[in-house]
């Protein structure tokens, strides 16, 4: 085994893990490093990248450029043209982003679980009756950006952006050993609330972006505003825009998680479970 797998093997331990990333100071951690990633030093900027290569799977062989200014520019890498291949079935929901699957499917009424055996409504999560109410016995998906990857985000179909809600909150990590934990976690989290109506047949799909600690900072490409911990929520931001199927709509400054709400008559996409691996653009859901 060699150093890197026993670095990574040490600190998948949950109790170290849970202490490291849970129990300090999480803001300001948050705030130190949107600091320090944008230190253009070279000798900075790469033993930052070498050092989280060592925490995480970070591939670049699909990145635009590996001429990096600053570890937050590689954060938020753009991809070369085509990495991304977009399933434009009109009756195919994608995921909007690279993730892993977590909590999925149906919902109860107005319940989902952030994890097998912790629910949470929705209404905890979305501070919107309209949206909540559009989304009630529907299907979502919970998909987790892992460190190491693509931090971007795209409309996962062809459709209107007519509010985003951002909530100002806590910043827990989001990863797994963390959601056994803490209750309602992504309900306390800073989150932007994205609410969308499909263009073909009027449907409302709701994309939540959930930061966590280090990541505490979204930015949507249509809106003149970085949503972080110094924009004070919940605050209802105009928002007008078109987006096409796969288009981009915004990034995290490190990786998190983005929760999409459908309503009743979507369903997951075959094959799809809890620990599935997926990519932007490839199905998600059906379409009634």
């Amino acid at each position: 085994m060699t150093t890197r797998d026993e670095i990574r093997r040490l600190f998948a331990r949950e109790d170290l893990n849970f202490l490291l990333t849970n129990r300090i100071p999480r803001r300001l951690a948050t705030r130190f490093l949107g600091w320090f990633s944008r230190i253009e030093q070279p000798l900075v900027r790469d033993a930052s990248i070498g050092l989280w290569r060592l925490f995480a799977d970070l591939d670049l062989a699909d990145a635009r450029t590996t001429a990096f200014r600053s570890l937050h520019d590689c954060f938020t890498r753009d991809l070369k043209p085509g990495a991304r291949p977009i399933d434009r079935r009109p009756a195919i929901l994608t995921s909007p982003c690279d993730a892993i699957v977590g909590a999925a499917g149906p919902i109860a009424g107005p319940e989902v679980f952030q994890i097998k055996g912790f629910p949470y409504a929705i209404e905890d999560l979305i501070p919107d009756p309209e949206l909540v109410a559009a989304h009630r016995d529907g299907c979502y998906a919970t998909l987790r950006l892992t460190s190491g990857m693509y931090h971007r985000f795209h409309a996962p179909h062809d459709c209107l952006v007519d509010r985003v809600t951002y909530i100002s909150g806590d910043t827990w990590n989001v990863n797994p050993i963390a959601l056994r934990r803490v209750e309602k976690l992504f309900c306390k989290n800073e989150r932007a609330v994205i609410g969308t109506t499909l263009v073909a047949g009027g449907q409302r799909v709701t994309l939540v972006a959930v930061a966590a600690i280090l990541i505490a900072s979204i930015r949507l490409t249509f809106l003149d505003v970085t949503l972080g911990m110094r924009y004070r929520g919940a605050n209802r931001l105009p928002a007008a825009a078109r987006c096409d199927k796969g288009e981009e709509m915004g990034w995290f400054e490190h990786g998190s998680t983005i929760i999409v709400f459908a309503p009743v008559g979507f369903n997951l996409c075959e094959g799809l479970r809890e620990g599935t691996r997926i990519r932007m653009g490839t199905p998600l859901m059906h379409l009634p």
